[in-house]
């Protein structure tokens, strides 16, 4: 063990492996039929959104293109800073182009509202958002999220692409985690 999980008690599992990719494959058919016969980006947000996004993209049936952002909020930290960094932008030119962001928790919506609003700047012809978790009893900036996993309540969530200090994203499924005392 190291430092850092030795802070951490890992909770029952809230989402199986089985229900995340039943509710992948559910999403991705939505899409194929949302845009039928055009070509869309994936925008996964590193790290945490790339299990979620290669559930998704598995059953989507159309012309679709990766790329990846880097953008932070929280750094090592569990609560967000409030500041949105971008680590590292788009290398697709996406203007004229069907964008769906895909993120692995909506949060405060402080990052995601920033960032469809720097991807919509650059001449998309839409920009929707994929999330596998919603908390929306921590909203500060209002996010509209097209396709949803999950709504969970306010508690840390790690699992499935999700972490705590880079801990537990491998996990095949979705817990949340205690801090224990030492």
């Amino acid at each position: 063990m190291s430092k850092i999980t030795d802070k951490y008690k890992l909770n029952d599992v809230m989402y199986s492996r089985e229900q995340i990719e039943a509710r992948a494959a559910e999403i991705g058919r939505q899409i194929t039929a949302d845009y039928a016969g055009e070509e869309v980006i994936f925008v996964g947000i590193l790290r945490g959104a790339v299990m979620w996004l290669s559930e998704v993209i598995k059953s989507v049936e159309l012309e679709a293109l990766l790329d990846f952002m880097v953008v932070s909020s929280y750094g090592e930290a569990t609560k967000t800073s409030g500041v949105v960094r971008i680590d590292k932008d788009l290398t697709e030119d996406i203007d004229g182009k069907h964008v769906i962001i895909v993120e692995d928790v909506v949060d405060t919506g402080i990052t995601l509202n920033y960032l469809k609003d720097y991807i919509g700047s650059r001449g998309p012809a839409s920009v929707k958002v994929c999330a596998l978790l919603d908390k929306p009893s921590r909203r500060q900036k209002p996010v509209d999220i097209d396709y949803l996993g999950f709504t969970v309540e306010n508690i840390f969530i790690v699992g499935y692409g999700l972490d705590v200090a880079q801990r537990y994203r491998n996990l095949p499924y979705i817990t949340s985690v205690t801090v224990v005392e030492p």
